[in-house]
């Protein structure tokens, strides 16, 4: 079969070399003669893939000794309601930053367990760009942002708020870029963009926040009963947690986290110079908040991008059509995403302007 080149936005794209491990587990994990899929997760084998993956996500992040890993589940949509849960108490209020749709179900989630102020939001631009001037009442619980906003196409690149709690959805630019993780309190990630399979979700938190999290929560609602369960309280995702094992091991090959932003950013760098020159197309966000991991832009009108869509897919390039509210196309650079897919869809963009042009010319005549 012809190589496709996966632009999806998720699941994620990963190294072949991680999923030819994966499968090989399956059917057989360490020559144990058992299935990944049906090992005790109480076993010391598996105890031992999840403080492995603990470890490389210290490692690559350069997570500080006083902050927990945990490994959880139901993605980023339970951290919505998780975080408020937690941490947004009677007489208090929480900051959020409006910047695209998955912002909004946050904002919607926090605002049943009290009081939700919008800080700043890129609403009245179509969320074409990250607000940057806001009033913070230093008496908010916490800050939200949404670091990269998939659908929309902007990435947030500072974080400047200080003398709040600052919390972080980071779905899908974990392990993409450098951060200073000392700048969040708590950062939350869904597995499906750079890390692995959907169904596990990253928890990176500052012990001392934890410990000022509410006191009547659910068990399963509660992130320091995972934190001193070793993300065991309940049966964990098993397969999801060990494929990220992998695909962090993967990550420290390539360099760790400098060596692929350095990758993802001449990546971005290519695909958006092409729709910057290409008259067919143009981009939907702000030049200044473009986003490295979803790059999101449009057709001139609805016979190029019917028309780009098909010549694409004959070209192996698939996942690039927009979301379905936004339309037009998206094209998501995660890690595992080489630059020679790039420059195939790249290529495929300048040869479509060369046959759409030389149509034109023959319909005139």
């Amino acid at each position: 079969m012809p190589k496709k080149h996966n632009f999806g936005a998720g699941p994620c794209i990963l190294p072949s070399s991680v999923m030819e491990q994966a499968a090989q587990s399956v059917i057989n994990w360490g020559g144990m003669g058992l299935s990944i899929l049906e090992v005790s997760h109480r076993s010391p084998e598996f105890e031992d893939v999840v403080l492995k993956t603990q470890l490389l996500v210290r490692e690559l992040l350069s997570v500080p000794d006083h902050y927990s890993v945990l490994f959880l589940q139901g993605g980023a949509s339970t951290q919505f309601a998780m975080v408020p849960m937690n941490f947004l108490s009677a007489g208090k209020k929480a900051s959020y930053l409006d910047t695209g749709y998955f912002a909004q179900k946050a904002i919607k989630e926090a605002r049943l367990f009290g009081e939700v102020e919008v800080v700043a939001s890129s609403k009245d631009k179509n969320y074409a760009y990250i607000p940057d001037q806001f009033n913070l009442d230093k008496a908010s619980a916490y800050i939200h942002y949404t670091s990269n906003n998939t659908i929309e196409g902007t990435e947030v690149f500072d974080f400047s708020a200080t003398g709040v709690p600052v919390i972080c959805d980071m779905s899908s630019d974990i392990f993409s870029r450098k951060i200073d993780v000392n700048d969040f309190d708590l950062i939350y990630a869904g597995a499906q963009k750079n890390m692995g399979p959907a169904g596990m979700t990253l928890v990176i938190a500052k012990n001392e926040f934890l410990n000022r999290a509410k006191k009547e929560i659910p068990s399963m609602m509660d992130y320091r009963i995972f934190r001193d369960n070793m993300s065991m309280y309940n049966t964990p995702p098993v397969f999801s947690i060990y494929v990220a094992m992998l695909n962090l091991l993967w990550l420290k090959d390539q360099g760790g986290v400098s060596g692929i932003e350095q990758r993802n950013i001449e990546k971005a760098k290519l695909l958006y110079a092409e729709i910057d020159r290409n008259p067919l197309f143009y981009g939907t966000a702000d030049v200044a908040h473009r986003s490295r991991m979803n790059v999101t832009y449009l057709a001139v009108n609805k016979d190029v991008e019917a028309g780009f869509l098909k010549f694409a897919a004959d070209q192996g390039i698939v996942g690039i059509r927009g979301y379905r509210t936004v339309g037009g196309f998206r094209a998501s650079l995660y890690n595992a995403l080489p630059l020679s897919s790039v420059e195939v869809l790249v290529n495929a963009m300048a040869t479509f302007e060369k046959i759409y042009s030389d149509k034109t010319v023959l319909e005139l005549e």
